[in-house]
C-alpha cells in the first residue's frame, strides 16, 4: 500500500479506541441512542478506511499497469467490485 499505511493505521487505532469506548458505554448502561451514535461513527470511519485502501490500490494499478492487459483489467474490475460491494 505504501504511503498511506501510517494514515490508515492511525484511523484504525482511532476506530479501535472508539470501539473500546462503546464497550465501556454498554458496561455503564449508557443510553441506547448514544451507543448507536458511536457505532454509526465507527461504521463511517471504517467505510472511509475501506475507500482509501481501494482508491490507493486502484491508483497503483493505473500508475503501474501490468504487462498483461487481461491481468490489468482483472485488477481494475476487482477494485470496482470492492467499491460496489460496499
Amino acid at each position: 500500500m505504501g504511503t498511506c499505511d501510517k494514515s490508515i493505521l492511525n484511523r484504525l487505532k482511532r476506530a479501535e479506541g472508539q470501539m473500546r469506548g462503546i464497550q465501556k458505554m454498554i458496561e455503564e448502561e449508557k443510553e441506547c441512542i448514544d451507543v448507536i451514535t458511536q457505532l454509526s461513527a465507527i461504521r463511517s470511519s471504517v467505510d472511509r478506511i475501506m475507500g482509501i485502501i481501494v482508491a490507493e490500490n486502484l491508483k497503483s494499478c493505473l500508475d503501474n499497469p501490468e504487462l498483461d492487459s487481461g491481468k490489468q483489467s482483472q485488477k481494475v474490475e476487482q477494485a470496482i467490485n470492492m467499491i460496489i460491494k460496499k
